[in-house]
């Protein structure tokens, strides 16, 4: 039986945390057993709020891939690819494109919250309309299901009538492009250090997959907790404390326990972050070590995908025109080795042309 897909992915703009962990990679660890995966470095879409700073996107994108990979995905279960060599993408965010309202993407909350927290009170165009380019990540490949955090569910929505409204308009009877389900994590937001309602890597509140035992401690120290606690016998109130909503994700079994004695004052805050240290360590110390026991290879050519609607499993490479990066997962790679050209131009390695779309 042919499994169904699902397709995620990240945008390459600096580390991988625990709250990407929390809301999405343990989703696809577990995912990538019973699905076909797809996992996007989606270094367009970064382009949105980093335009100005495109050599962040271009040091980011190998350590998103190492930092998936970390946590547990199977490079040979998995598909990583760059949406920026997938010309599929572009071609599906332009027809999306012209059928959705401005009103639509202005009223999109997840839209609107990210504006506040850049600060843009005039939005550009790529960055008002990139749920469409989202919609057309998901789609191109016929992603049945999409697993992401709580925030994301706006854009899942707008895909879905994206979808519709396509096949409405051009497919007649026989609906060409699946509408994705989306598949929350059960833990889909995780809180910032400092009490904000996001972790988020431009925030300074996060905690990275591949930070230190020694700034994992730092870092939870001056996580907030409750502000009354004066001393560590007063009694506490988890239920306003950043630090008990961390162990309710990393350390389950004693959370029940944790908030007893938190209210009883028979727990104080510094021995209760140290616990949680431990749990965060605990997790850590298996993805630090895959970082240095599978490094990642960059050695092929990139593959064009023209005329492919799915991206292809070949191995991690490198474009020879534009040095970037393109993460796929395979031991061998499928398509030729000159990449970018213009059409018409002789190939200049024979008998290695690019194989069938699947």
């Amino acid at each position: 039986m042919t499994m169904k897909r699902i397709l995620t992915g990240d945008r390459p703009t600096g580390r991988l945390h625990i709250g990407h962990y929390v809301g999405s990679l343990s989703n696809r660890v577990k995912l990538q057993h019973d699905y076909d995966t797809f996992i996007e470095i989606a270094d367009i879409q970064a382009l949105t709020t980093h335009f100005e700073r495109p050599e962040l996107i271009s040091d980011s994108i190998m350590q998103v891939a190492i930092d998936n990979l970390s946590v547990g995905l199977d490079p040979e279960k998995v598909t990583l690819f760059l949406q920026s060599q997938i010309p599929s993408i572009a071609e599906l965010t332009i027809f999306y494109s012209m059928f959705v309202t401005m009103n639509t993407l202005r009223h999109n909350p997840t839209v609107k919250t990210e504006a506040a927290q850049y600060g843009y009170d005039d939005m550009t165009y790529g960055f008002i309309g990139y749920p469409v380019s989202q919609a057309a990540d998901i789609t191109f490949c016929n992603a049945d299901l999409v697993p992401v955090g709580e925030d994301q569910k706006p854009h899942i929505e707008l895909a879905r009538k994206l979808v519709r409204r396509f096949n409405d308009l051009y497919c007649g009877d026989t609906p060409l492009i699946k509408e994705p389900e989306i598949k929350l994590s059960e833990f889909p937001r995780l809180a910032g250090l400092d009490g904000n309602a996001k972790m988020g890597k431009s925030l300074g509140n996060a905690i990275y997959l591949s930070d230190t035992p020694e700034t994992v401690k730092e870092k939870v120290s001056k996580a907030v907790t409750d502000p009354s606690r004066i001393r560590a016998t007063d009694p506490g109130h988890p239920d306003i404390c950043v630090v008990n909503k961390y162990h309710a994700v990393f350390t389950p079994d004693e959370h029940e326990d944790i908030c007893e004695r938190c209210k009883a004052g028979t727990i104080g805050c510094v021995a209760c972050k140290k616990r949680l240290t431990q749990s965060l360590n605990d997790l850590l110390h298996s993805a630090n070590a895959a970082r240095i026991t599978k490094p990642i290879s960059t050695t092929c050519a990139t593959s064009s995908a023209r005329a492919t609607p799915t991206p292809t499993r070949s191995a991690t490479r490198t474009s020879r025109r534009s040095r970037k990066p393109c993460i796929s997962t395979s031991a061998e790679c499928r398509h030729e080795r000159t990449l970018h050209r213009p059409r018409g131009h002789r190939r200049q390695r024979q008998g290695h042309a690019a194989r069938a779309p699947r």
